[in-house]
């Protein structure tokens, strides 16, 4: 009781560490786990015995027999599928070609070349040469978002590194898959016609199946056949359901199910989707917690002092230094990226929890198979793991400044409210250069800013981690417009370290308004107007106007003239294609044929 009690707090508080100091929370779980295994068992412990022993070795132990790979397989199961969620097909096809070439090229070129170092370097057979190569194939997105979310990067660059990392697990873990199947189905006789109808079962059984009960979830839970109450254990039910059956129909196929089962979920219209993701999202961390600190644990010093050589360095700097600038340069040739975007893209490539987890699962079966040099494929993929982690969890902040791809100025702005108000001026704002998105719980609001070509998500404040989302990286500006005045305030005080280091704006609260008396200045966007106000605005005049001025003088004096007109509020001031909001505007700078960004009715 108190090693599995120890894993959970061990985990979570890992977990603490790892967003208290920014760096990826594989990091000191990893650690925890090598500690309180074969570090506690060398070092620690007088007789010889791990802190925490993953399996029961005839005295202690959490798991018995093939009870943890068993639990490792349900749960990569998990986490696989909740990955899947987040593949939605809208924003896949927005990514661009790259993406396309780096989980394909760009995974040919790390399955042939890292095979073919593995193979020399440490005199493997070219078979567990290329499982090791196909492990290091994926970059997790839950390794590579706290890294980026801590560095303002181009949107394209940010999305280039996201997208890669999320459709990249599956297809890695199937390459993975498909690489054992031919170890342990081909035997002596090598790639035989055998294991080839095995890939095809992989391939039929696990899309098929996990096509068919995803679409089956979603009848269900869509007419309300499942309470409320029940909808998550429900949902978790069923992805355990298809990754067992999928598994017994044909061997290792079950993670490509989930995957599946995924996807179509999240490109459907389910109805408490959110609910469902957010659910899998707290899910996955615990399990991400556990799991790392329980293989962590599960190595032997013996498995330690196997690479704890000059190959495993050689070995790690042709991965980082060879291996991925290579595929990445290959992917994005021809492409829009930048040399310095290219190179800061090749620099990151951190290696995450299905890299791990599978190099477990298959090392240690193919460890009891008896297939000669098994017992290098999880502490190889291990020390890629760590190794990619800590190297860019601690450079890749400083090489962004290097190489110029850090944003020094982060000009971007959310709102908060996706209303008609804040449509009309997002529009405004996009069509004179400037990024705008708009976040919002109502989907209606979110759709109709999409029809309008404006950058939006379904998001509630309260409940989403914002400052995880890497889109958001550039985001200087924050506008709090929504019809609720709690919620404009909580906005700032939540979010204005984040997303407003240029600036963080709402507008005035109803009661300010009434009483002529503004509880902040800096933080008002407009000083006289609420939400009640500028709606009736918007309704009546839906227009952007634009009113040029002469001097400072002449600012104030219309700026003067539209505040006194009921329907018109001033927002802006435009100066040389630069557009400023009003509260921080120095009525010195203002030059000749500035103009000032009114909405409502004309003014003279």
């Amino acid at each position: 009781m108190l090693e599995l009690a120890g894993i959970i707090i061990l985990g979570i508080l890992a977990q603490w560490v790892a967003w208290k100091l920014k760096i990826p929370a594989i990091l000191p779980l990893i650690l925890i786990g090598l500690l309180v295994g074969p570090v506690a068992a060398e070092f620690l412990s007088e007789n010889g015995s791990k802190w925490i022993e993953p399996i029961w070795n005839g005295e202690k132990g959490l798991f018995p027999g093939e009870g943890l790979f068993y639990f490792v397989s349900l749960a990569i199961s998990i986490i696989l599928f909740e990955g899947g969620l987040t593949l939605k097909k809208s924003e896949i096809n927005n990514v661009g070609p790259v993406i396309t070439k780096l989980i394909t090229l760009g995974s040919v070129v790390t399955f042939f070349l890292a095979g073919i170092f593995a193979h020399y370097i440490f005199d493997l057979s070219w078979e567990l040469s290329l499982l090791f190569s196909s492990l290091i194939i994926v970059t997790g997105p839950t390794v590579i978002s706290p890294i980026l979310r801590n560095i303002p990067l181009k949107k394209d660059v940010a999305a280039v590194l996201k997208w890669e990392g999320i459709l990249i697990d599956p297809i890695g873990a199937l390459v993975a898959v498909l690489v054992f199947e031919f170890i342990s189905v081909g035997g002596e006789d090598g790639f035989t016609q055998t294991a080839l109808i095995e890939f095809f079962k992989i391939i039929l059984f696990g899309s098929s199946l996990g096509f068919v009960f995803a679409k089956a979830l979603i009848f269900f839970i869509n007419r309300k056949f499942v309470p409320h109450y029940l909808l998550n254990v429900v949902s978790l039910s069923m992805v355990l359901l298809v990754f067992v059956l999928s598994d017994l129909l044909a061997h290792e196929s079950g993670l490509l199910a989930v995957v599946v089962m995924g996807m179509v979920i999240a490109n459907s219209k389910l109805k408490s989707f959110d609910e469902l993701l957010y659910f899998k999202e707290s899910l996955t961390v615990l399990l991400i917690s556990i799991l790392f600190i329980l293989l962590a644990a599960n190595m032997d010093m013996a498995q330690l002092e196997l690479i704890y050589n000059w190959k495993t360095v050689l070995l790690f700097a042709l991965v980082v230094f060879v291996v991925r600038p290579l595929g990445v340069f290959l992917s994005t040739h021809k492409s829009t990226l930048q040399l310095n975007e290219k190179i800061f893209i090749s620099w990151v490539g951190p290696r995450g929890i299905v890299a791990a987890g599978i190099a477990s699962l298959f090392g240690t079966k193919l460890m009891k198979q008896g297939v000669e040099g098994a017992n290098y494929i999880t502490p190889l993929v291990f020390m890629v793991v760590l190794g990619t982690v800590l190297l860019n969890a601690t450079t890749a902040r400083m090489l962004s400044k290097m190489i110029g791809v850090f944003l020094k100025k982060s000009e971007a702005i959310v709102f908060v409210g996706a209303s008609r108000s804040a449509r009309l001026i997002a529009k405004f704002l996009i069509d004179n250069n400037r990024r705008v998105i708009l976040l919002d719980s109502n989907k209606d609001y979110v759709n109709d800013a999409k029809e309008m070509g404006i950058e939006a998500f379904n998001i509630d404040i309260y409940n989403d981690n914002l400052d995880s989302n890497v889109e958001l990286s550039d985001v200087g500006y924050l506008i709090a417009m929504t019809g609720s005045d709690v919620i404009n305030k909580y906005a700032l005080e939540r979010f204005s370290d984040v997303f407003g280091e240029m600036g963080a704006y709402r507008l005035a609260t109803s009661r300010e308004v009434t009483s002529k008396n503004p509880e902040n200045s800096d933080t008002l966007f407009t000083a006289n107007d609420d939400f009640i106000n500028l709606t009736e605005t918007i309704r009546d005049f839906p227009k952007i106007n634009e009113l040029k001025v002469s001097s400072s003088e002449d600012f104030k004096e219309k700026v003067q003239v539209i505040n006194e007109n009921d329907s018109a509020i001033p927002l802006f001031l435009k100066s040389n294609a630069q557009i400023k909001i009003l509260a921080e505007v120095n009525e010195q700078d203002i030059k000749e044929n500035d103009v000032i960004v009114y909405v409502g009715q004309e003014v003279a």
